[in-house]
């Protein structure tokens, strides 16, 4: 089983924030890949070999590998001398890195919420024409997430995950990975309601009951429902 080949920047010690830890751990790999220059097909390790090295627990590894698998960075290949390959670098991948290099500009964050709310429509009218019954259940899954969220990060990390989930049914590769290349920039982002906490559960509230309706539109398959969501959506943010 291929492990990975020399000593680089290490995958221990994960944050507290906004972002999971299987995210943490995630773009922890991609910068791995990428200071190391690895070149495509070749091995970045196995789940158990970054379980051992991170201590992590295996759902963690996984989620993290299932990430960079569907952001087109890893590629799993199963049976005997499997493991976590670097996959082809295309274009999408390269566009990827690209807003990696923004990620310490001033207005990051105002960028990326200008850009998504460009893209908003374009990904979710390409979900409702393509959804699946599983793409339903999940999506209504993770709504069930949101709704539940405990705390503000917890709201906002369950946002993030639908949308993503949301993303991964568009067609669009290239919409796709800038839309959820913005997603990150917008994890980091704190709560414009710390000190008010009714505030605070208004605006979940609100926001909550946009993301339903945003789902049962894609799930109904209804565009002209999903475009006034979206506008919703992009108007109450």
């Amino acid at each position: 089983m291929p492990q990975s080949s020399s000593p680089g920047q290490a995958l221990t010690g994960l944050g507290q924030g906004a972002r999971t830890r299987a995210e943490q751990l995630a773009a922890l790999l991609d910068d791995r890949i990428r200071t190391r220059g690895l070149a495509p097909g070749e091995p970045v390790g196995t789940l158990e070999s970054l379980r051992a090295e991170t201590g992590l627990a295996y759902a963690t590894v996984s989620e993290a590998v299932r990430l960079l698998r569907d952001r087109g960075v890893l590629e799993i290949r199963p049976g005997r001398g499997g493991g976590l390959f670097v996959a082809e670098r295309g274009p999408v991948v390269r566009l990827r890195h690209t807003l990696l290099s923004v990620e310490e500009e001033p207005g990051t964050v105002a960028d990326a919420i200008e850009l998504r709310d460009h893209l908003e429509e374009l990904i979710d009218v390409g979900a409702a024409r393509h959804r699946t019954d599983q793409d339903v259940a999940d999506l209504r899954g993770l709504l069930r997430q949101l709704r539940a969220a405990p705390d503000w990060n917890g709201f906002m990390r369950a946002n993030w995950a639908l949308h993503e989930r949301i993303a991964a049914i568009s067609p669009n590769a290239m919409a796709r990975a800038v839309y959820t290349g913005t997603l990150g920039h917008l994890g980091a982002a704190s709560s414009r309601f710390d000190d008010d906490p009714a505030a605070a559960a208004g605006y979940r509230a609100e926001r909550y009951q946009v993301h339903a309706d945003l789902v049962e539109a894609i799930a109904g398959g209804d565009e002209a429902a999903v475009r006034a969501a979206v506008a919703r959506h992009n108007t109450t943010t």
